[in-house]
């Protein structure tokens, strides 16, 4: 009876320890399992992606000045909007704070967050002038996000596209609840959000990041254009 207690007392401790290790290595790193289905699907949608760069063609001539340049990112980026679908990969976003380099998902649901940081849907492409919103997890499938609060004013967040590569500034964030529907609306302007759950481990609030475009670069086109140059082409 008393090697039985003794037994019971040992296996009690061990798991305990063991949930403890767990949780430690969640709290500091992320969740080890679902990081691993992640690597996995990453390592696929960027075998896709690269399928979806090689076959894509711009859907309008390449602009020589710089109000067509403008006419054309947008409509690009439109045009690729509507071609793509929930799931798929459709970009890869850089953020060397974070030390994130991920491919880029279309959607915030369940399955496709499981994947990496995705697009919700009710947002707009980079480069259409209008809200760009990313989320990403926190704590499980590889954290894209897990120090989303360590963003600084300045921190540069790069999209590649297969259309361009743009490139925006950290502004500073903002935390709502998580039912404020708010932060989803556009305001007529470029302007990119990156959204996790907050505090971690919790989803009662969002932690938003916010960032404004400072630089376009165009498919085939060697040097990079500042968004204010396009604007200021598109009033002459």
């Amino acid at each position: 009876m008393r090697s039985k207690t003794r037994f019971v007392g040992t296996v009690a401790i061990v798991a305990g320890v063991g949930v403890l290790a767990w949780a430690a290595t969640v709290w500091l790193w992320q969740d080890p399992f679902t990081a691993l289905y992640t690597t996995w699907q990453q390592h696929r949608l960027a075998q896709r992606y690269d399928k979806v760069v090689s076959a894509y063609r711009p859907a309008v001539p390449a602009g020589r000045t710089l109000a067509a340049a403008r006419r054309e990112l947008r409509a690009e980026a439109a045009a690729y909007r509507k071609d793509t679908h929930r799931g798929m990969p459709i970009g890869r976003i850089v953020v060397p704070r974070l030390g994130l380099n991920m491919v880029l998902v279309d959607g915030t649901d369940h399955d496709s967050l499981t994947k990496g940081p995705g697009r919700d849907l009710r947002s707009y492409m980079p480069g259409q002038g209008e809200l760009v919103y990313i989320a990403g997890h926190r704590t499980t499938y590889l954290a894209p996000f897990s120090h989303i609060d360590l963003l600084r004013r300045g921190d540069p967040v790069t999209l590649s596209m297969p259309y361009a590569t743009l490139v925006y500034s950290v502004t500073g964030y903002r935390i709502v609840t998580a039912d404020d529907l708010s932060v989803l609306r556009t305001h007529g302007h470029e302007e990119l959000e990156l959204q996790a759950c907050h505090p971690r481990f919790f989803a009662t609030h969002r932690y938003i990041a916010y960032a404004r475009l400072v630089s376009v670069r165009l498919r085939g086109v060697a040097t990079g254009v500042s968004p204010t140059a396009l604007a200021t082409a598109a009033q002459t």
